[in-house]
This record gives structure tokens, sequence and C-alpha cells, in this order.
């Protein structure tokens, strides 16, 4: 591994830490009250399932009206699993409308294998 590989990584897990958290990362600052703003970008049928508690359902077909986000807070977005890039398009076009965001790694399948609450 040469210098600016090592550079780019560097870069790269920096930019990871920065943009991206866990399940149970994302617990734990529910659970500590912190001022996040919970989006769940799955289909709104898959949200009346079960969803992370005091997430708000924004489906694609509703990112345009940007509802429900916010400029103050952090936006954490999540999808349906590690694999589904939903959630990284989500937050890719609400930070392309000036709105801090991060996305939650792994979605709500990685939340329901950490055995977290469901809210329904």
């Amino acid at each position: 591994m040469n210098i600016t590989s090592i550079q780019k990584a560097i870069e790269f897990f920096e930019d990871k830490l920065n943009f991206t958290t866990g399940p149970v990362e994302l617990n734990e600052m529910i659970e500590n009250g912190e001022n996040i703003n919970i989006i769940d970008v799955r289909r709104p049928e898959d949200y009346a399932k079960g969803h992370i508690p005091g997430a708000i359902n924004l489906p694609d077909e509703r990112w345009t009206s940007l509802s429900h986000l916010s400029r103050e807070n952090v936006n954490i977005v999540y999808c349906y699993s590690h694999v589904c890039h939903l959630g990284a398009k989500a937050a890719k076009y609400f930070a392309e409308h000036d709105f801090p965001v991060m996305e939650m790694e792994g979605g709500f399948e990685e939340w329901q294998h950490n055995l977290l609450p469901i809210e329904k």
C-alpha cells in the first residue's frame, strides 16, 4: 500500500465515521434523548408493519416534498438492509438540499437482528 492509498483510506474512514452510524449507536442516541430526526425511506406498508421508534416514513415518491426533515438536527436515514441503496440515495438527495444527514448502516434488518425496540 502506497502513501496515496493510505491517505485515501484515512479519508474514507473519516467520512464513514462522519456520515454513518449503526443500529446500536442509533438506539443509544434515542435512549439518551439526543436531538435527531429518524427517517424511514421504506414503503409505507413495510413501515406500518414495524419501524424504529420515533421514525418518520418518507418513501422515495415523497422525497421532493422534503417534509419532516430537519435543518437543525441530523436526519438519520435507513432503508431495508445492508444491500439496499435506497437509504444512501435518500441521504444524498437530502444533503443536496442542504439537510444534515447520516445513514444507518444495515437498515431495518440489522436493527431487528440486534433485537432493538420496534414501534408499530
